[in-house]
Formats: C-alpha cells, structure tokens, sequence
C-alpha cells in the first residue's frame, strides 16, 4: 500500500498498514517524537509524532511510534496502532529480532566490510550530541562497501550499515570515532556537499513480523550519487 499523505510543508508516504501496525517513510528533517530530552522546543519542527496524532490519533506513548530515525535521517518507521502490538514490536526490537540496513556514505577509503562495536554514552559537554564511551551501552555496527566514490577530491564510500542495536546516533558516531564521518554529517564532523543539508544516511531495509518492507533512495541523495559517479 503507498498513500501520499500531505501536511505542513512536508509529507509522508505510507509504506504498509494493516490493523496493528503501520509503516511510514520518514523524510529528512522531521523530528520523530517530542521527548523533551531530544531537542528544546521550536515552533519550526515537525514531528511524526504529531502527524500520527492527526491522522492516526490514540492514546498510546509517543504516539505508538516503535523506534525512532535521527532528523536528518529518512527511511523507514514502525507504529504500532494497539497496546499489544505496540509491546509486541518492542519486544522484537529489544531482543534484537529485527533486522535493519542503512545506506550511508562515508569519509574514507573505507575496507571491504567490518565491523564496529563500541559503547556509546551522551556527551556530557555538548548538548544533543553522543560519543564512544566505556561507561556507555555497548553498540555494534556491521557494514559492507557498495562502490568507492571521489567527491570534491576527497575519497569517500557508499555502505550498506547493518545495525545490530539502536543506540542514539549510533552509526554516525562509530564511523565518526573511525575517522570516517558521514558525508554531510556537521555534528560528527563531516563535509558539507552541494545543497545537502543532512548526513547521508538512509534507513532503507527493515524486517520485522516476518515482513520485509523497502524504501527507495530519497532523490537528494541519488542525485550525489550520479553526480559522483567513478564508473
């Protein structure tokens, strides 16, 4: 199922909807739930949180949304739309029974595959921001490369992430700790390119009920790609 929802000066497609759960396509930008801890409050945010609520209203924590995606993160979302599903697709989650992939380009010449396993706390000096830490919660990143990419003269790599937890900002604070920045990554450290105003990071496979669903590349970042493209 695609429905084409439109709202304040964004949208969101919706990706798959039965009668417990629904799966969104997030766009970058959208803040995906107002929990006070993540972000002071502005008049100009948009949240899903929000859009669930006007579309979808209930009474269910954080709008029954599962797990969340970063800001500038697109791709894919799970909502629950009952209590029990809602605590059952948490559960998958906790026990690490869903599978989740993201594309990501990274700074560097990245090797073939690795994989990245370090805990990861708040900063306790700058607000909003997360860093590998011993006293933090064990993370693990797994990544492959796609292809090998030279922008502005800088080489880069276009990954396929496999997350294997879900800690805050966890894949652009391993890759930043590695030296490889995300490209467009500001906060962590990466260069800007063009008119990207994100990191390049999108969450674009994600398995869960035993469903698979997909979700294109957004067209800001295709649009890099061919631009870069080293054929």
């Amino acid at each position: 199922m695609v429905n084409i929802c439109r709202g304040n000066f964004t949208y969101m497609e919706i990706l798959f909807e039965d009668e417990v759960m629904l799966v969104l396509n997030k766009p970058a930008g959208m803040v995906t739930t107002r929990e006070s801890d993540q972000l002071t409050e502005n008049s100009d945010q948009y949240y899903v949180e929000d859009w669930i609520q006007k579309h979808y209203p209930n009474k269910l924590p954080r709008g029954g949304i599962v797990h969340r995606l970063d800001k500038g993160t697109s791709g894919i979302l799970v909502v629950a739309k009952t209590e029990e599903s809602l605590k059952q697709l948490k559960n998958q989650f906790k026990t690490r029974q869903v599978i989740k992939h993201y594309y990501a380009i990274a700074g560097g010449d990245l090797p073939r595959s690795g994989n990245i396993k370090m805990p990861i706390n708040r900063s306790r000096y700058s607000f909003g921001r997360f860093k590998v830490d011993e006293d933090g919660k064990m993370a693990e990143t797994e990544f492959e490369v796609i292809k090998k990419l030279v922008i502005n003269g800088k080489k880069y790599t276009l990954v396929d992430v496999n997350l294997k937890t879900g800690r805050t900002h966890q894949i652009r604070v391993h890759f930043s700790y590695m030296g490889w920045p995300l490209l467009g990554d500001k906060i962590y450290g990466g260069s800007p390119v063009g008119e990207l105003n994100r990191p390049f990071l999108h969450a674009y496979f994600l398995k869960i009920n035993n469903q698979i669903f997909k979700s294109e590349m957004p067209l800001e970042l295709k649009n890099i790609l061919t631009a870069n493209d080293q054929k």
